[in-house]
């Protein structure tokens, strides 16, 4: 039998909150949970991959609502692959999209910058004066 996790450990290991696990059930995004004899959740391993799964489609902005009807088409088993795979492509392709987009952006910021640095090299700054000398005249 493998070992089944509460649902504190889950929130530890995943970063998610009991709430968020609790919520995730509640809309569908995991299966309902297999209970100990007392009533409390045990997740199981492949409750854990399924949740790694969630938590990579989360990090890459996948909307819930989406998230959900890849949930409910996942559950209705295997014939469902191919809806499955398309919804992860034009994911992907909206993934792939930001990234390009956010290396842009990267670019842009390095050319600010190394304009930056040659600016200070070419005009660099007059000597402050030090801390906690009042006398000293302030540079204009």
């Amino acid at each position: 039998m493998e070992p089944c996790l509460s649902i504190q450990e889950v929130a530890k290991r995943t970063g998610l909150s009991a709430y968020t696990l609790r919520y995730y059930e509640r809309i569908g995004l995991i299966a309902p949970i297999a209970r100990a004899s007392g009533g409390q959740r045990r997740y199981a391993s492949s409750d854990m991959d399924w949740l790694a799964f969630l938590l990579r489609l989360r990090a890459t902005d996948m909307p819930i609502q989406q998230m959900q009807a890849f949930a409910r088409l996942r559950s209705a088993g295997n014939g469902t692959a191919g809806e499955r795979r398309k919804i992860l492509e034009k994911h992907l392709a909206g993934v792939v999209a930001r990234i390009e987009a956010l290396q842009q952006s990267a670019g842009a910021l390095k050319t600010k910058i190394d304009f930056y640095r040659q600016m200070e090299d070419a005009f660099p700054q007059a000597p402050q004066p030090l801390k906690g000398n009042e006398d000293d005249p302030q540079p204009l």
